[in-house]
Order: C-alpha cells, then sequence, then structure tokens
C-alpha cells in the first residue's frame, strides 16, 4: 500500500499503484490520458467543449462545460481499461493558461461565463494601463509579462466591473478567482481545495515571480481584492483528493499546458526548448527579453523555480479547425495534410490567422486575420496549405526572437502535441527555420509533463533522471529548403503580417 499523512510527505512507492492519470483541459477539449510506470498511454478519452463568441473579438467558456467535460472524459478513460481507483497512484492536471473563471464559494457555481485566454475584451483597460509608463515597466519587471489583454489580471477586473455585486462579494471573500486548473482542482475536491500552482498564477499579471507572491501592487492598480485569489503552491506536490466513485486520488501535479509540455519534453536544463508556444528553460535566472518575449515559470519543484523565455502564438493549430468548421473546407482536421500536399506551394498565398491579435514578437491586440495573395488561380488547397504554413512561420517568428536574446542559434528544436502528428508541416518548420526538428514517441507531452509531475510527488518515478531516461525520439526532421527559397518565403510572410497589424485599431 501506499501510505500518506495529510502533509503529502508520507508516500512511499507502492507496485500496486499502476497507472498516472493526466487531465489535460485544452481551449477546445477535454482529454484524460492514462499512462503506466513506462509511461506508455493505455487508456485515452476526449471530448470538445462548446466555443461561445458574444461579439467580435470575445471568446468565452461555460466553466461548468468544463468540468463536466472533464470529468466525464476521465471517467470514460477508466472506464475503457476497466482500471479502479485503487490502481491509480495519482492525477496530474494540465489546462489552458490565462483564462478567468470566477464563481460563488457557497454555491460553487460560476458567475458568469470564463474568458479565455484569446479574449480581446479588455483591450482598453490595457491601453490605459499603458498610458502609465511607470506601472508598464513594473509590470514588465514583477511579472515578466508585457501589458496585453491576453493575461488574466484584466480579465479579472472586467468580471469585478461587470458582474452585479461582484465586487462587493469578492471583497467579503465570497467569490473565488481561479485559472482553470483551480477550477478543476476545487471541484473534483469538492470544493476543499482552492489553490494554483507557480506555472499558472505567472500567467496572470498580478504575480511577482521573483519573491513568488500576488504583488499588492499591481492588485490595487486594478482594483481585484486579495480574498478573491488561490494559495501559489509548487507544481509537484499533494493538493488535496479527488472524490472518485471507488476512491479518493491524490492530486499531485499541476502546469499551465505549455510547462507542462516543456517539463513533458524533459527540458529540464538550461538552454532546452521546445513548442509552438515557444519555451526556452533558462534554468534559475529570469531573463528580462528585448525582443517581445515573455519571462515566465517554467515550473516549481518544492522551492526550487526554473525559469523560462516564451513567445506566444495565438492561433496555431487552431487554424485548422477553423477551415474544418468555420469554412467547411474538410471534414476532419486530420485531412488538413492530405490537401495541403495536392499542391506543390500555396501560390503566392498566404494566411495570417491574427485571429484574436497577435502574440509575441508583435503584440498587436488589434491585429486581424489576413488571408492575401490570391488570384483567379488559387486554389481550396493553397488556403489549406497556407494555413499549415502559417504554423512554421509563427514559431519561426519566436524561435528568432529567441535567438537574438540569447545571443546564440539553437541547435534544435523539440515538437510536441497534435500538429506534430503531420511530416509535412514538420519538415517545413525545419526548413523554414533552419533547425532540426525532434519529434518524440510519445507526443502527448502536455499530459505526459503533467503525469511527470504527479509521479514525482506521490513515488512513481523517483527523479527527474529516471524521466530522462525514458524519453524517446521518434523522427528528427533535417532542414533541405535552399536558402535563397527560405528567404523569399519569409520575406513574403513578413509582408502579409504587416498587413493584418492594427486593423481592428480604434
Amino acid at each position: 500500500m501506499i501510505f500518506n499523512d495529510t502533509s503529502g510527505k508520507g508516500w512511499k512507492r507502492d507496485m500496486e499503484k499502476k497507472y498516472i492519470v493526466a487531465l489535460d483541459e485544452g481551449t477546445t477539449s477535454c482529454r484524460c490520458i492514462v499512462f503506466d510506470r513506462e509511461q506508455n498511454i493505455v487508456s485515452v478519452a476526449q471530448k470538445e467543449f462548446p466555443q461561445i463568441y458574444p461579439q467580435a473579438g470575445w471568446v468565452e467558456h461555460n466553466a461548468t462545460d468544463i468540468y463536466v467535460t472533464q470529468y466525464g472524459v476521465l471517467m470514460e478513460a477508466l472506464t475503457r481499461l476497466n482500471i479502479h481507483g485503487e490502481e491509480i497512484a495519482g492525477i496530474g492536471v494540465t489546462n489552458q493558461r490565462e483564462t478567468v473563471v470566477a464563481w460563488d464559494r457557497e454555491t460553487g457555481l460560476p458567475i458568469c461565463n470564463a474568458i479565455v485566454w484569446q479574449c480581446r475584451r479588455t483591450a482598453d483597460i490595457c491601453e490605459t494601463i499603458m498610458q502609465n509608463q511607470e506601472l508598464t515597466d513594473y509590470i514588465k519587471e514583477t511579472t515578466g509579462l508585457l501589458v496585453d489583454a491576453y493575461f488574466s489580471g484584466t480579465k479579472i477586473k472586467w468580471i469585478l466591473d461587470h458582474v452585479e455585486g461582484a465586487r462587493e462579494k469578492a471583497e467579503r471573500g465570497e467569490i473565488l478567482f481561479g485559472t482553470v486548473d483551480c477550477w478543476l482542482t476545487w471541484k473534483l475536491t469538492g470544493g476543499q481545495v482552492h489553490i494554483t500552482d507557480a506555472t499558472n498564477a505567472s500567467r496572470t499579471m498580478l504575480y511577482d515571480i521573483h519573491k513568488r507572491d500576488w504583488d499588492d501592487t499591481l492588485l490595487d492598480a486594478l482594483d481585484i481584492p486579495r480574498a478573491m485569489l488561490p494559495q501559489v503552491r509548487s507544481s509537484s506536490e499533494i493538493y488535496g483528493y479527488a472524490s472518485l466513485p471507488d476512491a479518493h486520488i491524490p492530486i499531485a501535479g499541476i502546469a499551465g499546458d505549455q510547462q507542462a509540455a516543456l517539463f513533458g519534453q524533459t527540458c529540464f536544463a538550461s538552454g532546452d526548448g521546445t513548442g509552438c508556444f515557444l519555451l526556452m528553460n533558462t534554468g534559475t535566472q529570469a531573463i528580462q527579453s528585448k525582443n517581445g518575449l515573455l519571462t515566465t515559470i517554467a515550473v516549481q519543484l518544492g522551492d526550487t523555480v526554473q525559469y523560462a523565455l516564451e513567445g506566444s502564438v495565438f492561433v496555431g493549430g487552431a487554424v485548422i479547425q477553423w477551415l474544418r468548421d468555420e469554412l467547411r473546407f474538410f471534414s476532419e482536421a486530420r485531412d488538413a495534410e492530405y490537401y495541403a500536399q495536392k499542391v506543390k506551394d500555396t501560390g503566392g498565398v498566404y494566411l495570417v490567422p491574427a485571429f484574436t491579435g497577435l502574440g509575441a514578437p508583435h503584440w498587436d491586440m488589434y491585429a486581424r486575420g489576413c488571408l492575401i495573395g490570391i488570384t483567379r488561380g488559387t486554389k481550396r488547397e493553397h488556403i489549406i496549405r497556407a494555413a499549415q504554413e502559417s504554423i512554421a512561420y509563427q514559431s519561426n517568428d519566436l524561435l528568432i526572437a529567441m535567438q537574438r536574446d540569447l545571443g546564440t542559434s539553437l541547435q534544435e528544436l523539440n515538437v510536441d502535441g497534435g500538429a506534430s502528428r503531420e511530416s509535412f508541416l514538420m519538415q517545413f518548420q525545419s526548413d523554414i527555420s533552419g533547425c532540426p526538428i525532434r519529434r518524440p514517441v510519445i507526443r502527448e507531452t502536455t499530459a505526459l509533463g503533467a503525469a511527470y509531475l504527479a509521479g514525482l510527488a506521490v513515488g512513481v518515478w523517483k527523479n527527474q533522471q529516471e524521466l530522462k531516461q525514458l524519453w524517446r525520439c521518434d523522427t528528427v526532421y533535417h532542414p533541405k529548403m535552399p536558402d535563397s527559397l527560405r528567404q523569399q518565403k519569409l520575406a513574403g510572410w513578413d509582408k502579409a503580417v504587416g498587413r493584418s497589424l492594427h486593423w481592428a485599431e480604434p
């Protein structure tokens, strides 16, 4: 048996505990992936939940939909393999970051829809903040972030300003705030635990990443009561217990999705990097970017914090979902690669998917999507290929900014997630960046990172070195494109991005 005390310090390895469960709550769907001790995926369940667009530039989710969907796929994944609660060593949670949920402490019900990280409704609040240069500089120095509607702080302020009675209740501690990890943990523990981890806290624009505490200056500036904020904990420890029908399972790991992917790729050392939201581990040093990147917390293990430089792509793989759902170009997202390869190139077409503005290195809240270069000969396949290539172009913009900050060229890049399955896209990413791309055997590294964090806390794995030994590379893509063609394509991309900037500016 595994014996534990209430502090979570008494765990010992129990060989009867066969599995680690990862709850992977994304922007469009919830997944549950069950791993065994050898990090093999033994069961998966996934379900999409509704996206809500109240008006142009606004994005919402129903927080109850998120919880019901996440709990449902958890039960489905366990049932598929006939897994009993006593066989699960722990649960790790990873989540879409920056999305804000506010709920009533007594009833447990959300007081409004969740405001999603993509939502641009608080752009005017950000504009007001940026008129105060001293405060803008303070935010960057304290939180590592730039002032943008992307982050959670202005979203919380918007809710308090616009939901009737919310501010008064929040000041009395009756309204709780949380990012999605916090909301799920609170629900799974029956309202017993109101916590978040350091990686998610570092994305709120309210958290001092150096002192590791909520910052009173920023709380005052946005008029946000400290009473509604969760306690910030490390990324790997026992926070509480999820009540399942046949057991109480420790929730033992939490990280925002991009940080979880970094950990799942075993990027534990300074200089290791991954992702479409490009993250580069900078070790215990918080490096302030001069090229539009963010400084963020990569992971906190115990009292030790590692930092990262991050570049954010707001719409990466979701551009393929847009082609599927809104333009009806195909019925299955996996068909995009097939159609993209039906033409030799895009025919001069570029798609800049700035549907909710542009992130790093441009940071333009008013940029909007741009499809340009269309001629009479443009076909559906050209547009699909342009959408695929846009993912690589955006990642390359981040790569260039990161190399400038570090003063060195990256030797290779680790990739993961759904888009990494597409060999066409991975080869184009390598070609356009001039950098080898390494794809792991297990591509669900976001979920794997959450599983790793939980497994370390409950003794399934002894240390990070053991995890490093488990990681396996599947394919390495090497650049093949002539440099002259690469430069030509990049120039066209830069020109297209220029057309999308400031489009929705008042």
